[in-house]
């Protein structure tokens, strides 16, 4: 049997500011969504990554509650080059979401930055740097 990852899945407190900071990041999503208890958009690999607010989760999961403190999960988008990921953290940053780590050259060998979406999860920035 073979492991397919169906989609990625992120609970947000406020949809119009979450999908705004992946609009920034690249992230093709219909206009008009920010409305909406539920968003999906298919990233270019085809990985589907869906939004939800916390009343839809807790219209099945009652019991649940956001997490507090850091992030729990970090999510790593490859911008190809080094350059990609200076130029989308700056993007970022100038329009107002939150930069975690500025960029910086990784001893494993990528450039490396870190962002944080609105409700505070890792979104990791990366390229392999010139060998």
């Amino acid at each position: 049997m073979s492991l397919k990852l169906g989609f990625i899945g992120i609970v947000v407190s406020d949809m119009g500011a979450s999908l705004a900071f992946y609009r920034a990041l690249g992230v093709h999503i219909e206009s008009g969504a920010e409305t909406e208890p539920h968003v999906e958009a298919r990233l270019d690999d085809g990985v589907l990554i869906a939004w939800d607010t916390l009343e839809v989760i807790q219209s099945f999961d009652p019991n649940y509650t956001a997490p507090v403190g850091s992030h729990r999960v970090a999510l790593a988008f490859d911008k190809g080059t080094p350059a990609a990921v200076d130029a989308t953290y700056a993007e970022l940053t100038a329009a107002g979401f939150t930069g975690h780590v500025a960029p910086w050259n990784a001893h494993w060998g990528q450039r490396y930055a870190t962002l944080l979406d609105p409700d505070g999860n890792s979104i990791d920035l990366f390229a392999a740097l010139p060998a």
